[in-house]
Protein backbone atom coordinates (compact mmCIF):
# COMPACT_ATOMS: atom_id res chain seq x y z
CA UNK A 1 0.00 0.00 0.00
CA UNK A 2 1.51 3.94 -0.79
CA UNK A 3 2.37 5.43 2.29
CA UNK A 4 3.92 8.53 1.02
CA UNK A 5 2.51 11.37 -1.09
CA UNK A 6 3.87 14.50 -2.57
CA UNK A 7 2.18 17.76 -2.30
CA UNK A 8 0.39 17.62 -5.42
CA UNK A 9 -0.62 14.21 -4.65
CA UNK A 10 -1.94 15.59 -1.01
CA UNK A 11 -3.63 18.20 -1.93
CA UNK A 12 -5.28 15.90 -4.67
CA UNK A 13 -6.81 13.29 -1.87
CA UNK A 14 -7.88 15.81 0.02
CA UNK A 15 -9.54 18.55 -2.58
CA UNK A 16 -7.23 21.39 -1.34
CA UNK A 17 -4.83 24.41 -3.41
CA UNK A 18 -1.53 23.36 -3.38
CA UNK A 19 -0.56 26.50 -2.16
CA UNK A 20 -2.88 25.81 0.77
CA UNK A 21 -0.63 23.61 1.67
CA UNK A 22 2.56 25.16 1.54
CA UNK A 23 0.89 27.84 3.91
CA UNK A 24 0.26 25.15 6.52
CA UNK A 25 3.77 23.81 6.19
CA UNK A 26 4.86 27.45 6.32
CA UNK A 27 2.90 27.82 9.63
CA UNK A 28 3.57 24.72 11.56
CA UNK A 29 -0.26 23.18 11.84
CA UNK A 30 1.19 20.72 8.37
CA UNK A 31 4.47 19.68 7.44
CA UNK A 32 5.63 17.02 4.78
CA UNK A 33 6.80 14.39 7.63
CA UNK A 34 10.08 13.24 5.33
CA UNK A 35 12.52 13.96 2.65
CA UNK A 36 14.07 11.87 0.33
CA UNK A 37 18.15 12.25 0.93
CA UNK A 38 18.56 11.87 -2.90
CA UNK A 39 16.50 13.95 -4.67
CA UNK A 40 15.10 16.40 -1.62
CA UNK A 41 11.61 16.04 -2.30
CA UNK A 42 9.26 16.16 0.69
CA UNK A 43 6.99 13.90 1.04
CA UNK A 44 3.29 13.26 3.50
CA UNK A 45 2.76 10.05 5.03
CA UNK A 46 -0.82 8.69 5.54
CA UNK A 47 -0.40 8.63 9.49
CA UNK A 48 -0.61 12.85 8.46
CA UNK A 49 -4.23 11.77 7.11
CA UNK A 50 -5.96 12.36 10.58
CA UNK A 51 -4.66 15.30 10.98
CA UNK A 52 -5.58 16.72 7.72
CA UNK A 53 -8.91 15.75 8.22
CA UNK A 54 -9.14 18.08 11.27
CA UNK A 55 -7.85 20.92 10.27
CA UNK A 56 -10.44 20.50 7.13
CA UNK A 57 -13.51 19.96 9.94
CA UNK A 58 -12.26 23.10 12.12
CA UNK A 59 -11.50 25.19 8.71
CA UNK A 60 -15.44 24.43 7.76
CA UNK A 61 -16.26 25.97 11.36
CA UNK A 62 -14.61 29.04 10.01
CA UNK A 63 -12.43 28.44 12.80
CA UNK A 64 -9.08 30.54 12.26
CA UNK A 65 -5.59 29.23 11.53
CA UNK A 66 -4.48 30.43 14.44
CA UNK A 67 -6.52 28.82 17.06
CA UNK A 68 -6.28 25.77 14.95
CA UNK A 69 -2.84 25.82 15.61
CA UNK A 70 -3.03 26.42 19.35
CA UNK A 71 -5.12 23.63 19.39
CA UNK A 72 -2.36 21.03 18.12
CA UNK A 73 -0.37 22.28 20.89
CA UNK A 74 -2.53 20.86 23.52
CA UNK A 75 -4.42 18.32 21.88
CA UNK A 76 -7.36 17.48 24.00
CA UNK A 77 -11.01 17.15 24.32
CA UNK A 78 -11.10 19.99 26.74
CA UNK A 79 -9.12 22.65 24.81
CA UNK A 80 -11.17 21.47 21.66
CA UNK A 81 -14.09 22.23 23.62
CA UNK A 82 -13.07 25.89 24.82
CA UNK A 83 -11.94 26.26 21.03
CA UNK A 84 -15.90 25.11 19.84
CA UNK A 85 -17.43 27.33 22.88
CA UNK A 86 -15.44 30.72 21.41
CA UNK A 87 -16.19 30.26 17.52
CA UNK A 88 -19.60 29.74 18.77
CA UNK A 89 -20.09 32.73 19.95
CA UNK A 90 -18.17 34.02 17.36
CA UNK A 91 -20.72 32.49 14.84
CA UNK A 92 -23.28 34.69 16.82
CA UNK A 93 -21.63 37.84 16.14
CA UNK A 94 -21.57 37.48 12.91
CA UNK A 95 -24.87 36.14 12.73
CA UNK A 96 -26.00 39.58 14.06
CA UNK A 97 -23.71 41.13 12.02
CA UNK A 98 -25.37 40.16 8.92
CA UNK A 99 -28.92 40.44 10.43
CA UNK A 100 -28.36 44.09 11.13
CA UNK A 101 -26.91 44.41 7.35
CA UNK A 102 -30.24 42.35 5.75
CA UNK A 103 -31.91 44.94 8.26
CA UNK A 104 -30.37 47.99 6.11
CA UNK A 105 -30.64 46.59 2.96
CA UNK A 106 -34.56 46.20 3.73
CA UNK A 107 -34.38 49.57 4.76
CA UNK A 108 -32.84 51.22 2.08
CA UNK A 109 -34.43 49.19 -0.71
CA UNK A 110 -38.08 50.03 0.90
CA UNK A 111 -36.26 54.05 0.57
CA UNK A 112 -35.61 53.71 -2.87
CA UNK A 113 -38.90 52.26 -3.73
CA UNK A 114 -41.04 54.93 -1.97
CA UNK A 115 -38.28 57.48 -3.60
CA UNK A 116 -39.22 56.35 -7.14
CA UNK A 117 -42.82 55.67 -6.73
CA UNK A 118 -43.97 58.92 -5.09
CA UNK A 119 -45.20 61.45 -7.51
CA UNK A 120 -43.07 64.55 -7.43
CA UNK A 121 -44.08 68.27 -6.93
CA UNK A 122 -46.82 67.24 -4.85
CA UNK A 123 -46.96 69.03 -1.75
CA UNK A 124 -48.34 66.25 0.76
CA UNK A 125 -48.68 66.44 5.07
CA UNK A 126 -47.00 63.92 6.52
CA UNK A 127 -46.27 62.51 10.37
CA UNK A 128 -42.99 61.16 11.43
CA UNK A 129 -41.94 60.08 15.00
CA UNK A 130 -38.52 61.97 16.16
CA UNK A 131 -35.52 60.85 13.94
CA UNK A 132 -32.32 59.78 15.62
CA UNK A 133 -29.39 61.90 14.27
CA UNK A 134 -25.86 63.01 14.61
CA UNK A 135 -25.78 66.92 13.63
CA UNK A 136 -23.24 69.35 13.11
CA UNK A 137 -24.61 73.08 13.16
CA UNK A 138 -22.27 74.94 10.48
CA UNK A 139 -23.00 77.79 7.73
CA UNK A 140 -22.79 75.58 4.52
CA UNK A 141 -23.06 78.00 1.65
CA UNK A 142 -25.91 76.44 -0.93
CA UNK A 143 -22.84 76.29 -3.61
CA UNK A 144 -20.35 74.32 -1.63
CA UNK A 145 -19.66 70.61 -1.89
CA UNK A 146 -21.17 68.53 0.81
CA UNK A 147 -18.59 66.02 0.41
CA UNK A 148 -16.37 67.90 3.33
CA UNK A 149 -18.92 68.78 6.21
CA UNK A 150 -20.06 65.09 5.44
CA UNK A 151 -16.33 63.73 6.91
CA UNK A 152 -16.29 66.35 9.31
CA UNK A 153 -19.13 65.15 10.67
CA UNK A 154 -18.55 61.65 10.52
CA UNK A 155 -15.16 62.17 12.28
CA UNK A 156 -16.71 64.14 15.05
CA UNK A 157 -19.92 62.22 15.74
CA UNK A 158 -19.40 58.72 14.47
CA UNK A 159 -18.08 55.55 16.14
CA UNK A 160 -17.62 53.40 12.60
CA UNK A 161 -17.90 54.79 9.29
CA UNK A 162 -21.68 55.19 7.81
CA UNK A 163 -23.46 54.47 4.91
CA UNK A 164 -24.51 57.93 3.43
CA UNK A 165 -26.54 57.23 0.78
CA UNK A 166 -29.93 58.37 1.35
CA UNK A 167 -29.31 59.31 4.87
CA UNK A 168 -27.65 62.48 4.64
CA UNK A 169 -29.85 66.01 5.30
CA UNK A 170 -28.88 69.61 5.75
CA UNK A 171 -31.74 72.38 6.82
CA UNK A 172 -32.00 76.02 6.97
CA UNK A 173 -33.11 77.70 9.85
CA UNK A 174 -36.25 78.84 10.78
CA UNK A 175 -35.15 82.67 10.55
CA UNK A 176 -33.98 82.51 7.26
CA UNK A 177 -37.19 80.12 5.97
CA UNK A 178 -39.39 82.92 7.23
CA UNK A 179 -36.99 86.05 5.68
CA UNK A 180 -37.39 83.30 2.55
CA UNK A 181 -33.59 82.94 2.59
CA UNK A 182 -32.25 79.64 0.76
CA UNK A 183 -28.63 80.38 -0.05
CA UNK A 184 -27.49 79.18 3.21
CA UNK A 185 -28.06 75.81 5.00
CA UNK A 186 -27.84 75.97 9.09
CA UNK A 187 -25.91 72.43 9.15
CA UNK A 188 -25.84 68.77 8.08
CA UNK A 189 -26.82 65.77 9.72
CA UNK A 190 -27.36 61.79 9.18
CA UNK A 191 -29.79 59.87 9.76
CA UNK A 192 -29.03 57.15 12.83
CA UNK A 193 -30.54 53.46 12.26
CA UNK A 194 -31.09 51.07 15.13
CA UNK A 195 -27.35 49.19 15.76
CA UNK A 196 -25.75 52.87 14.26
CA UNK A 197 -24.02 54.41 17.55
CA UNK A 198 -22.60 57.85 17.85
CA UNK A 199 -20.18 60.16 20.35
CA UNK A 200 -21.51 61.92 22.68
CA UNK A 201 -25.38 62.47 23.75
CA UNK A 202 -27.73 61.45 21.45
CA UNK A 203 -29.72 64.21 18.70
CA UNK A 204 -33.08 63.36 17.59
CA UNK A 205 -34.77 66.03 15.18
CA UNK A 206 -37.52 67.69 17.13
CA UNK A 207 -41.30 67.15 17.82
CA UNK A 208 -43.49 70.08 17.14
CA UNK A 209 -46.39 71.04 18.75
CA UNK A 210 -48.82 69.73 16.31
CA UNK A 211 -50.07 66.06 17.39
CA UNK A 212 -47.21 66.13 20.21
CA UNK A 213 -49.41 63.71 22.62
CA UNK A 214 -48.95 61.12 20.10
CA UNK A 215 -44.93 61.36 19.41
CA UNK A 216 -45.63 63.03 16.35
CA UNK A 217 -44.09 65.65 14.26
CA UNK A 218 -46.35 67.43 11.95
CA UNK A 219 -44.77 68.06 8.63
CA UNK A 220 -45.18 69.92 5.05
CA UNK A 221 -43.35 67.43 2.57
CA UNK A 222 -42.59 67.89 -1.34
CA UNK A 223 -40.54 66.24 -3.68
CA UNK A 224 -38.51 67.29 -6.76
CA UNK A 225 -36.25 65.96 -9.42
CA UNK A 226 -32.94 67.34 -8.55
CA UNK A 227 -30.57 68.67 -6.61
CA UNK A 228 -29.95 71.23 -3.11
CA UNK A 229 -29.61 74.14 -5.99
CA UNK A 230 -33.11 73.27 -7.63
CA UNK A 231 -34.48 73.53 -4.06
CA UNK A 232 -35.73 77.29 -3.96
CA UNK A 233 -39.00 77.17 -6.11
CA UNK A 234 -40.07 74.44 -3.88
CA UNK A 235 -39.46 76.01 -0.58
CA UNK A 236 -41.50 79.41 -1.91
CA UNK A 237 -44.23 76.67 -2.76
CA UNK A 238 -44.17 74.91 0.80
CA UNK A 239 -44.21 78.70 3.14
CA UNK A 240 -47.26 79.60 0.60
CA UNK A 241 -49.01 76.59 1.17
CA UNK A 242 -48.11 76.40 5.44
CA UNK A 243 -49.90 80.72 4.77
CA UNK A 244 -52.65 79.96 3.07
CA UNK A 245 -53.57 76.92 6.06
CA UNK A 246 -52.66 78.69 8.88
CA UNK A 247 -49.68 76.90 9.99
CA UNK A 248 -47.01 78.38 11.94
CA UNK A 249 -42.98 77.21 11.20
CA UNK A 250 -41.84 75.86 14.55
CA UNK A 251 -38.29 74.82 13.36
CA UNK A 252 -35.92 74.22 10.72
CA UNK A 253 -36.43 72.55 7.64
CA UNK A 254 -34.96 69.05 6.89
CA UNK A 255 -33.51 68.34 3.27
CA UNK A 256 -32.70 64.95 2.46
CA UNK A 257 -31.45 63.63 -1.06
CA UNK A 258 -33.60 60.51 -1.52
CA UNK A 259 -31.56 59.62 -4.70
CA UNK A 260 -28.39 61.23 -6.19
CA UNK A 261 -25.13 61.13 -7.62
CA UNK A 262 -24.63 57.97 -4.95
CA UNK A 263 -26.97 56.07 -6.53
CA UNK A 264 -27.05 57.24 -10.33
CA UNK A 265 -25.20 59.18 -13.50
CA UNK A 266 -28.23 60.25 -14.39
CA UNK A 267 -29.12 63.63 -12.98
CA UNK A 268 -32.94 63.26 -14.21
CA UNK A 269 -33.03 60.64 -11.73
CA UNK A 270 -31.89 62.67 -8.53
CA UNK A 271 -35.05 62.99 -5.92
CA UNK A 272 -34.54 65.41 -3.16
CA UNK A 273 -37.34 65.96 -0.14
CA UNK A 274 -38.06 69.03 2.18
CA UNK A 275 -39.84 68.78 5.10
CA UNK A 276 -40.73 71.82 7.17
CA UNK A 277 -42.15 71.35 11.17
CA UNK A 278 -45.49 73.03 11.43
CA UNK A 279 -48.49 73.28 13.47
CA UNK A 280 -51.72 75.13 13.40
CA UNK A 281 -52.31 78.76 14.91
Amino acid sequence: MKELFTIGEMAKLFGVNIRTLRYYDEIGILCPETTDPDSGFRYYSTRQFERMNSIKYLRALDMPLKSIALFFEKRDVRSLQFLMEEQKLETRRKINALLRIERKLERRLAALEDALRTPTGEIREIHCEKRRIVFLRKEIQLEEDLEYPIRELELSSLTEPAIFLGKVGVAISKANLLGRRFQNFSGIFVFLEDGDSCRGAEQFLPEGRYLAVRRRFTLLAVRFSGMHKDAAEYYKRLLTYMEEKGYDCLGDSVEVTLIDAGFTDDVGQYVTEIQIPVGKR
